[in-house]
């Protein structure tokens, strides 16, 4: 019998009413494995009365309180690992140690938000003015919510969910209904970690459940990370309801590699961050930029191989480069876009079109494919595939493979690989993308910095995690402040200047 999962409100699980269910797949064999509840307006209300009723008292709780929950939650989690990562690979498709890797990214920030005594000390100032004293306050906003994508079910549920907490708020996360049972897990864990009902629910659903979350009007905050259409949708529906949105869209990852870079060393590097998770990372390096025709023949050189004994194994397979892609019209989509490239002209290099799992010939698996002689006019250049795919479009000059960067419409990540100090300063400074790499594929910074891309990758004026994370879930309250001192100075009708 195919189990079904529902929500998780009010500290437990609760089934689905709305009598809508959504197909959770094996990607392994692609055989249906599971039913998810998909949520109705009345639900996702129901959670957040649930949520509203709790937060208060939750709020109320000194910072300390709130940062030993976090602290027994990552011990249980920890203790957790190896069942949290299997859930997320069976669902997902990405390995076990992939797995383990998003897990360890989310723990990082909730590891972070242990400092959250420290992290909401507000100013102050003795002696302002006559007598007076001036304090800022950082206060919760009240409700937040989270609208994750499946690419990553622990890490950006736990980049959204634990500062929330954290600060003192409620928190509603709707995850993707690919693969929601590692976020239900991690619910329970935070109950069992001493945080109060109420204070984290789940509710898993489609776009009838995320237009709930935009429009109710006790949630005051709202975070999306997924596809660049659907992130300016998110914002524009939610700013448009007076709440405070943060929204995280697509990319379409350039790596300059220049003439003097370590070859082999840049070849690891794409190989990696390339077809890592099948591809399926927003920080994936989908774009390789040899600088030079010298460059771009070693490279192409170097990688066809490499690509070519790439492995592909089942999710639970820990030797496995990766596993299959999350579902089959993820699948069929990518394909399109490998026949797309080939149409425009591109040199199809590798082609992973026929790859199939021996025994598991209904998975949803791909084989590693690499185009070369991609220009920038082209659709498999401007849009970001989401798979295993990685193109090289080569570049005559130094200048000219920034500009790639630059004018680009994503702009989330970039890398670039080169033994000069000079020309990684100089790139640093003038690409116009919000993180970037020297030497490092995947520039995704450490829990006390902050993630977030520019241009159409990312919508809203704070990051997520690090301080940021702290400003979005909190308003600023400042107060003046003065005692009696005996001073009869009468009525001032002039602005204060507190001279």
């Amino acid at each position: 019998m195919t189990r079904t999962i529902g929500h998780f409100i009010g500290g437990k699980r609760v089934e689905g009413k709305s009598g809508r269910f959504g197909d959770i797949f094996d990607p392994n064999t692609g055989e249906l494995q599971a039913k998810v509840a998909l949520a109705s307006k009345a639900e996702l209300h129901e959670a957040v009365l649930n949520a509203k009723s709790a937060q208060p008292a939750w709020a109320a709780k000194n910072p300390q309180v709130r940062a030993r929950v976090m602290m027994k939650f990552l011990e249980l989690a920890n203790q957790h690992r190896e069942e949290l990562a299997l859930l997320i690979s069976m669902e997902h498709g990405k390995t076990i140690p992939d797995a383990l890797g998003d897990l360890q990214r989310g723990l990082e920030v909730a590891e972070f938000c242990t400092g959250i005594p420290h992290l909401l000390k507000g100013e102050f100032t003795d002696g302002a003015g006559p007598g007076i004293d001036m304090y800022s306050m950082r206060q919760p906003v009240g409700i937040a919510a989270g609208i994750t994508p499946f690419n990553f079910p622990a890490m950006i549920p736990l980049w959204k969910a634990a500062p929330a907490i954290a600060c003192g708020n409620a928190f509603i996360l709707k995850p993707s209904e690919r693969d929601p049972s590692c976020p239900m897990r991690l619910a329970e864990l935070f109950i069992e970690a001493g945080l109060p009902p109420g204070i984290l629910n789940v509710v898993n659903g489609d776009k009838e459940a995320v237009d709930a979350v935009l429009d109710d009007p006790d949630i005051a905050a709202i975070g999306f990370v997924g596809s660049t259409p659907i992130a300016h949708y998110v914002y524009s529906r939610g700013t448009a309801n007076g709440k405070r949105v943060q929204c995280f869209g697509g990319a379409k990852n350039h790596m300059i590699v220049m003439p003097d870079a370590d070859m082999d060393k840049a070849v690891d590097a794409l190989i990696g961050a390339g077809y890592g998770s099948a591809g399926e990372r927003c920080m994936a390096i989908s774009v390789a930029v040899p600088v030079g025709e010298a460059t771009a023949n070693a490279l192409v050189d170097k990688l066809i191989p490499r690509v070519e004994k790439l492995k592909v194994g089942l999710s639970t397979d820990r030797e496995a480069d990766y596993g299959p892609l999350v579902t089959k019209m993820h699948l069929d989509k990518v394909k399109s876009y490998i026949d797309l490239g080939i149409q425009e002209g591109a040199k199809l290099k590798v082609d992973g079109r026929g790859f199939k799992m021996q025994g598991y010939e209904n998975g949803f698996f791909l084989g590693g494919s690499l185009f070369d002689n991609v220009t920038k006019d082209m659709r498999i250049y401007k849009e970001e595939i989401f798979g295993p795919v990685l193109s090289v479009v080569r570049a005559k000059t130094y200048e000219e493979g920034l500009e790639l960067a630059n004018d680009h419409e994503y702009g989330n990540g970039v890398a670039i690989f080169t033994r000069d100090g000079d020309a990684a300063r100089d790139f640093a400074s003038r690409v116009q993308v919000g993180m970037i790499g020297i030497n490092v594929p995947i520039p995704v910074p450490l829990a006390y910095h902050t993630f977030g891309g520019w241009k159409r990758s990312a919508f809203g004026d704070l990051n997520q995690h690090g301080p940021d994370a702290v400003r979005f879930y909190t308003r600023t309250k400042t107060v003046t402040s003065r005692w009696p001192s005996g001073i009869k100075e009468g009525a001032q009708f002039s602005i204060p200047t507190m001279r």
